[in-house]
């Protein structure tokens, strides 16, 4: 998309945005980075210096604020969120303050500014659980928790504000769960928490493993965040997409993990679970309308985390900050059971 120049980056030191922010930076984009920095600021700081890019800390829910960050942007990336649904639960009246609320407010402001893109980072889990082989972006929607019902009424808010106001593209984007190294790591992710244990412990305890578990590599994630600044507007605008890899059962992710270390260093236990759930994703609308196809396998992330574990970038495993709900739990957000 011609004319856009200066990216708001809402949650841009979060675990996708210290990736994304830099890309947008290579690419030419001039970036505004707003974030609590809940989980630190320095995870900018290899890029903190570049004149193009200011980082402002404050939170999404303050109107001044998000005024101040959206003067003069062209678009908006909204990553920031209470993501996955542990850490929803924690608060869910912060949750929908964050999850929904905040949304509006950051649209409505948008649609003010004349901002011209409006890209909404949601979640694959809208769908609930389903047995459908493909799950595709046609199918109803069935979220099930805090975390995915303010998701959902995000998407519509979005799509609704984007039919209503010409010139304004709103698309909201369904990531499967990302994977693969950042500087703001997050260790409890699927493939993150399996590859942690297999270098740390040289044991992988699968909890079940028929289940499906849909992942992306997070330079594909952030790959096509970039790229949905350009897609053709008459094709994206009010629409949705599933971003995916491919569907893997947990065993056949560990088996991967495993595959990555030397022969026998890691074994698998199999243990019994009662979470049965399965997650499947099509990602052929994103292929077929804007070209979009993944570039990087799971198997990329294990070695991305695995040679960062090697060099020593992980100094201290029990930091909060890895793990968003013990992290929130220590910044007095929620109770623990």
């Amino acid at each position: 998309m011609s004319g856009i120049q200066r990216v708001l980056v809402t949650g841009g030191a979060g675990y996708v945005g210290a990736v994304l922010v830099p890309a947008l930076l290579d690419v030419g984009h001039e970036v505004v980075s707003l974030d609590t920095h809940w989980y630190g600021k320095d995870v900018l700081d290899a890029v903190a210096r570049d004149e193009r890019l200011e980082i402002l800390e404050g939170d999404i829910r303050d109107p001044e604020m998000v005024r101040k960050a959206m003067a003069g942007c062209d678009a908006v990336i909204h990553l920031a969120a209470i993501s996955n649904d542990p850490s929803a639960d924690l608060d869910e009246v912060l949750t929908k303050e964050v999850n929904l609320d905040a949304v509006k407010l950051l649209v409505d402001e948008a649609v003010s500014a004349g901002v011209k893109r409006f890209v909404n980072i949601s979640s694959s889990s809208v769908y609930g659980v389903r047995e459908e082989q493909d799950v595709t972006e046609d199918l109803e929607l069935l979220p099930l928790t805090i975390y995915s019902r303010c998701k959902c009424d995000a998407e519509e808010y979005v799509r609704e504000t984007s039919k209503a106001h010409s010139g304004f593209v709103g698309i909201n984007l369904r990531p499967a769960t990302v994977c693969g190294w950042s500087p703001r790591l997050r260790l409890d992710l699927t493939v993150n928490i399996l590859t942690m244990h297999a270098w740390r412990n040289g044991v992988i305890t699968v909890f079940g493993g028929a289940q499906k578990r849909p992942n992306i590599h997070i330079a594909d994630v952030v790959e096509a965040y970039v790229q949905s600044l350009g897609w053709p507007a008459e094709v994206v605008d009010g629409e949705a997409f599933n971003i995916g890899y491919e569907n893997h059962t947990v065993m056949e992710i560990a088996e991967m993990v495993r595959s990555e270390f030397a022969d026998g260093e890691v074994d698998i236990i199999v243990t019994d679970t009662n979470d049965p759930r399965s997650y499947h994703i099509s990602s052929e609308k994103i292929s077929r309308l804007v070209g979009f196809e993944p570039r990087h396998t799971l198997r990329d992330a294990v070695r991305d985390l695995k040679r960062a574990f090697d060099s020593g970038s992980v100094q201290d495993w029990d930091d909060t900050r890895y793990y968003n709900v013990k992290h929130m739990l220590s910044l007095g957000v929620g109770e623990p059971d």
